[in-house]
């Protein structure tokens, strides 16, 4: 039998790499798909098919793989500054990014990690130290909401709510409370997505009289609870979080990770709601989808609380690679990419085609909530198939298209540059893979 390099290749990854959120025994019988290369918003596979990179690969690419002008900027950067640490050290890249953050989001100094997990951790950590620093260690709990997900290392699971990620490692995580979740398809019979955003702002007021002293922080995904199958919610929620977190003084920390940098229809998700938190945290988006960097952004009065002749006063979190010159030259460059063109009206004019073209999906009989905001769209599918997201996967890869459904929900969260040939392949290929899946449950 020839020797075939694909073959040899996804064997070699079983054998050598744990891949992550995966049961890898799954691979035996759905392989994983090779990538050799990728171009825009394609991805191409060792053999030479090319695949649609239709959830960014993992929401993190914005402007297309292999982006001409974030390319230049690293291979310039690689020419003068590889890395050095950023203790006792500085270098423009990174000043260049904390003003500029600091200036899109009104918040002051910015510190670095690798990962969207690694911000949750910081912001985490920088709330619980500032109530020591100013003489209340009481607050030292948080609290997130129903089904939210903040990232899966120790810290951030405390505030995640999705089992199949937190039970395994329950007995190391201390947990936040709960409260309820704004998303809208868990309104009430009778009550509007408004309504049930005020429902859970209440029940929230009622957890915060009797347990601010001893709550350091809320964590938000504002607007998208994306792995809890892209819940969205009201941005009246976000408004009253604002005003109950000041009340009982509590920080708000918006969990940007997914949703920034115009996913949602603006450059931050809790920007349409007309607040400013007390931490934001980024990632994904950041360096456009090219290089692992995140950042937490917070107020002055909050870093005014580590300032100190005292070293245990100071925020002491690191890493080796905190703030790597590369990463912050690619996150640069991405934001020159939204300062050269009107980007969020392009996304409007980009979704609202797709949504013409997405018609007989939005219609399907099988489809139980259809929803889009921004660049996001998601349905939920009336099946009891528990392994329907993974037969839908493989349906998709038939159709050229990458797509992982979270549960029985199917969603969409591409890339901003996707031409009429590529939306066309979307939305017919989506529905060919759905009737498919359907058809062999």
């Amino acid at each position: 039998m020839p020797h075939n390099p694909t073959t040899s290749l996804l064997d070699r990854s079983r054998r050598a790499v744990w891949h992550p959120c995966s049961q890898m025994k799954a691979y035996e019988t759905q392989p994983l798909l090779a990538v050799a290369r990728a171009e825009g918003v394609w991805l191409y596979d060792t053999e030479g098919r090319r695949y649609l990179d239709a959830i960014s690969s993992w929401w993190v690419n914005l402007f297309g793989h292999q982006h001409p002008h974030i390319k230049a900027a690293l291979k310039a950067q690689l020419d003068t500054l590889d890395h050095v640490m950023l203790a006792g050290c500085t270098h423009a890249p990174v000043v260049e990014l904390s003003e500029r953050l600091g200036a899109l989001t009104s918040l002051g100094h910015a510190f670095y990690g690798s990962d969207g997990a690694s911000a949750t951790e910081i912001a985490l950590k920088m709330s619980a130290h500032y109530w020591r620093n100013l003489g209340r260690p009481g607050k030292s709990r948080f609290i997130g909401l129903e089904h939210g997900y903040h990232g899966e290392t120790v810290g951030a699971l405390s505030v995640t709510d999705i089992p199949i990620f937190r039970e395994a490692y329950a007995p190391l995580v201390r947990l936040g409370a709960t409260a309820p979740s704004p998303d809208a398809r868990l309104a009430a019979p009778g009550r509007s997505a408004l309504d049930h955003a005020r429902d859970c702002a209440a029940a929230l007021e009622a957890w915060l009289q009797q347990h601010h002293d001893e709550t350091a922080a809320l964590i938000v995904e504002p607007l998208v609870q994306c792995a809890a199958g892209m819940a969205m919610h009201d941005a009246e929620y976000l408004r009253l979080a604002r005003a109950l977190c000041d009340r009982y003084q509590v920080h708000l920390v918006a969990d940007e990770i997914a949703v920034g940098f115009g996913r949602t229809g603006s450059l931050f998700a809790y920007q349409q709601a007309g607040i400013t938190p007390d931490f934001v945290c980024l990632s994904k988006g950041l360096t456009g989808g090219m290089l692992p960097l995140s950042a937490v952004l917070t107020t002055d009065a909050i870093y005014d609380a580590f300032y100190s002749d005292d070293t245990a006063r100071g925020f002491l979190h690191s890493h080796s690679y905190t703030g790597n010159p590369l990463a912050c030259r690619a996150a640069l460059a991405t934001l020159e990419l939204f300062d050269a063109s009107d980007v969020l009206g392009a996304n409007r004019a980009t979704a609202q085609r797709l949504d013409e073209l997405l018609q007989p999906l939005h219609r399907h009989a099988a489809v139980e909530s259809s929803r889009r905001l921004g660049m996001i769209w998601a349905w939920d599918i009336a099946t009891q198939d528990p392994g329907f997201a993974r037969r839908y996967h493989a349906a998709a890869l038939q159709q050229g298209l990458l797509l992982r459904p979270i549960g029985r929900t199917l969603y969409f969260m591409p890339p901003y540059v996707m031409d009429d040939e590529a939306l066309v392949q979307l939305a017919q290929g989506a529905l060919a893979a759905l009737e498919q899946t359907l058809h062999h449950t």
